[in-house]
């Protein structure tokens, strides 16, 4: 059994809660509580958790005893005073169940008990809770696609953006940490699973390379698992990266984000005092946060999720375009296609851009890539891959600009995904917009005169209502035996 098809079997647990009333968004964080304590098992770190509170007890247990040991178990779990453990007080803090029917407890524990850990183990814990928590996010009815990025574009941006050993990374809208725990990753396969490193480049990367700080108490919890599940120690704090909290963040060499999107609640403005520019609007205190955090050599650099709004909002939002500019070598943008969020519609892109050793005048060219228009459909059914990003991949990576110049010419290739925009002609652009697109739509359709295409509609009616009519019949056939 491999890691997919235990996700399957753990995702239909979800059934056995329906009848405790448990939501889709409830379910993971459920989950989590009690495979923490099986994972722990497994990997054999079960030392910081107390005896009686451990896999083996709990298994044991079983009715109405079985109900009350293990709500006693979550707030012991969370409490400092009993478990010394930081990581596990902060997995099970204010921790509580919905679970209320002692007989779905013990099925979801035993079930647990029974999966096939051998092979989970094989291709890794860490990776068994990452598809864990795709698949609550491609879910709909969770709401947790909010805080998932796909997977495959979370690769693309590390990949692109190297991550090098004793570098210090950052998410300040974490998640469930999927970028960092991505970085982490590439580093090991470039590492031999940091076996390559000293002693002290090991806990460097383990213990300090990789933070981040998340807003939302159980989403918190979900990256802190995950985080735990993957053998990284960083600091991943719990609060509002756009408050004085989140001033901590500092002197960065590589900042990977989503941030969200939309405006803070009442329409307040951020409460930190480092940013230059106020606004309401969370996405443009989130790329002012980011940019300011990264060091000022020329080197540190950053890729970050933002929607269309942030390249062309005018006001304050030019203001802050005009400061990335300048602050930073704002070299690349990667137009996304729409329906590949779970926020249906939202139109996003990914802005790659070098923190310069000054603070002006740094852009000199932009480069933007359509990857929205002229494209397949998108959607839960037909999710991105690998392959969607190899064109750019190829041409991002090229030593020289050549080949991204082979499909630049505007003339001899208008419908090129590929365009360059000086520093001159952004700052020309009303409103300093970089919401740049060229790109027509393309149509494989051969012309028709009016009566071809009345003969065609003709006969899509026809067998429109030929199966509509198939359709009635079968209807009343089950309507008939239905009485």
């Amino acid at each position: 059994m491999n890691n997919q098809e235990i996700v399957a079997k753990l995702w239909n647990e979800a059934n056995v809660l329906r009848d405790d009333g448990i939501t889709y968004q409830d379910y993971v964080t459920e989950l989590t509580y009690i495979l923490f304590l099986k994972m722990s098992k497994e990997q054999g770190q079960e030392d910081d958790i107390p005896e009686k509170y451990r896999w083996d007890s709990l298994v044991e247990k079983d009715g109405l005893e079985l109900k009350n040991f293990y709500r006693q178990l979550l707030i012991d779990l969370g409490n400092p005073e009993i478990v010394k453990n930081n990581k596990i007080n902060l997995i099970y803090s204010n921790a509580s169940t919905s679970i209320d029917e002692p007989a779905n407890l013990e099925k979801i524990i035993k079930d647990i008990d029974e999966l096939d850990w051998f092979s989970a183990r094989e291709e890794g814990l860490g990776a068994l809770y990452e598809g864990l928590l795709e698949k609550n996010a491609s879910e709909t009815k969770s709401g947790a696609g909010q805080y998932f990025t796909p997977r495959v574009l979370i690769n693309v941006m590390v990949k692109l953006m190297k991550p090098q050993v004793g570098e210090r990374l950052n998410d300040p809208a974490a998640g469930t940490f999927g970028f960092m725990i991505a970085a982490n990753q590439y580093l090991r396969d470039q590492t031999d699973d940091y076996f390559d490193l000293t002693d002290d480049q090991q806990k460097f990367e383990i213990e300090e390379a990789f933070s981040g700080m998340e807003l939302v108490p159980t989403t918190h919890r979900l990256a802190m698992m995950n985080e735990y599940l993957h053998g990284m120690d960083g600091r991943l704090e719990l609060g509002d990266s756009l408050s004085a909290n989140g001033k901590w963040m500092k002197d960065y060499d590589l900042v990977l984000t989503n941030p969200p999107f939309g405006t803070k609640k009442g329409g307040e403005r951020a409460t930190r005092d480092d940013l230059t520019f106020e606004t309401s609007n969370k996405q443009l205190n989130f790329l002012q946060t980011i940019y300011n955090s990264l060091k000022k050599n020329g080197k540190a650099r950053a890729a970050v999720v933002v929607p269309d709004n942030v390249l062309f909002a005018d006001g304050v939002g030019e203001k802050i375009r005009k400061d990335l500019l300048n602050k930073c070598n704002l070299h690349t943008i990667l137009r996304l296609p729409t329906g590949i969020f779970y926020a249906q519609g939202v139109q996003t892109n990914v802005l790659f851009f070098t923190r310069g050793e000054s603070d002006k005048e740094n852009t000199k060219e932009t480069w933007i890539y359509d990857m929205r228009n002229n494209m397949r459909s998108f959607g839960k059914r037909s999710p991105l891959n690998d392959k969607d990003f190899t064109d750019f991949i190829e041409k991002y990576q090229a030593d020289d600009m050549s080949k991204r110049q082979e499909d630049y010419d505007s003339q001899s290739n208008p419908n090129g995904r590929w365009r360059k925009f000086t520093i001159d002609e952004i700052m020309a652009r009303p409103n300093t917009s970089l919401d740049i697109s060229w790109m027509t739509e393309e149509s494989d359709e051969e012309d028709k005169s009016l009566s071809e295409i009345l003969v065609e509609m003709n006969e899509k009616s026809i067998t429109i209502s030929a199966a509509i009519a198939e359709l009635t019949d079968i209807l009343e056939g089950i309507d008939d035996s239905e009485e």
